[in-house]
């Protein structure tokens, strides 16, 4: 009997709510955002990617190639950068407190850096007021996939192969 292959939307929903689990618990639970703790869902998505490219290995007898199990673990990446997306959007648009909560952030840095005068600094939080949507979402996404390309990398090198290309042909 063969064994299913789990899909990877499958595997990327599980991955994408487990993040946003953890990312919301510890958003209401009060932890600071400057913790050391902010970086959990971001282990979880790397291992998350390397053990469903290892598992994918394991349901097909590791009869794949580096670059089969590289875009499996792509797919994967690439569907929790998009619920991470969704997920950033809505929550902003919900809670737009923290929102406010990042530009006072952005204003105690620059605040902090002698070199920016007060009408810079100004102009700075306007400007990001205006882009903060667009910076967040650009930020998410590149952030997410280069993570996810280097996540496939690792998942792809450490999977077995054992490639049989002609072996369905009788």
């Amino acid at each position: 009997m063969e064994q299913k292959i789990t899909s990877t939307i499958t595997k990327g929903f599980v991955i994408g709510l487990v993040m946003i689990a953890i990312t919301l618990g510890m958003t209401f639970s009060g932890m600071a955002v400057d913790s050391s703790l902010k970086w959990l869902s971001y282990i979880i998505f790397i291992t998350g990617v390397v053990i469903a490219i290892s598992q994918y290995g394991k349901q097909i007898n590791y009869n794949s190639t580096f670059g089969n199990y590289f875009a499996h673990g792509f797919k994967i990446s690439a569907l929790v950068t998009i619920i991470m997306i969704a997920y950033s959007v809505i929550f902003i648009s919900v809670f737009p407190e923290f929102k406010e909560q990042a530009l006072d952030a952005a204003r105690k840095q620059m605040q902090s850096n002698k070199n920016i005068s007060e009408d810079n600094m100004e102009k700075g939080i306007e400007m990001t007021k205006r882009f903060f949507m667009i910076g967040m979402v650009g930020g998410i996404l590149l952030f997410y996939l280069i993570t996810g390309a280097i996540a496939s990398l690792i998942g792809a090198a450490i999977t077995k192969k054992h490639p049989q290309p002609f072996q369905d042909l009788n």
